[in-house]
């Protein structure tokens, strides 16, 4: 499964991107106000650090006008994803994008039978909100499950990106579900390389190694 940070701080990418984990990243029109700085400018030095897929939003409501965003932002860089909204607005402008050659991340899904229309709009990621899902009751990382179930059953190519992830309990739900990537906030991917026993099996290996009094350097 990809890792995908959902950030738009550029030291913070920079640093997690040194662990050789991540795989692309995620921002949205929120991320971008928290940057505090101009979009094309924040995605622009994104896409200098990462090479993989970064995702950036358009922000208009109407399909004609998502169609001018997607091409701008798609010309910042050539790793850039033009991420759209399921609506109907947003699926029409996902088609003609797809049509040119822009790959595009359909966002904001909710349901199995979204996540259907926007295979058939050639969107190449579709984010399921699963941390929302799971605040309203629902079955966030069953709804992974069921996306790719119907991916499967009529070969589409949209990869399934697990969005909206709050805990390490998410990422591993939605492995196991069959997500093809997950966007994960980066204090959800610090807590990844953590676990107590690991940490106590650390503290007795070094504990033994100092009562040999060797050094391998």
């Amino acid at each position: 499964m990809q890792i995908f940070l959902d950030s738009t701080d550029t030291k913070q990418i920079r640093e997690l991107a040194a662990t050789g984990l991540v795989d692309g990243v995620t921002t949205n029109p929120s991320l971008i106000a928290k940057a505090g700085r101009p979009m094309l400018e924040v995605i622009a030095e994104i896409c200098d650090i990462v090479e993989g897929p970064i995702s950036a939003e358009s922000v208009a409501t109407d399909h004609k006008t998502m169609i001018e965003e997607g091409k701008k932002l798609a010309a910042v860089a050539s790793n850039v994803v033009v991420k759209l909204p399921l609506t109907k607005d947003g699926l029409i402008a996902c088609a003609e994008l797809a049509r040119e050659g822009i790959n595009v991340n359909v966002t904001l899904c909710f349901s199995a039978v979204q996540a259907l229309l926007a295979a058939k709009a050639g969107a190449a990621y579709i984010s399921p909100f699963i941390g929302r899902l799971d605040d309203h009751g629902a079955d966030g990382v069953g709804l992974i499950g069921d996306i790719r179930q119907i991916y499967d059953n009529y070969g589409y190519d949209t990869e399934i990106l697990a969005a909206s992830i709050r805990t390490a309990e998410h990422v591993r739900g939605s492995a196991l579900a069959g997500a093809d990537c997950a966007t994960i906030p980066p204090d959800v991917f610090a807590t990844l390389f953590k676990h107590p026993l690991t940490d106590k099996g650390l503290d007795q290996f070094l504990s033994d190694w100092a009562k040999t009094g060797q050094s391998i350097l």
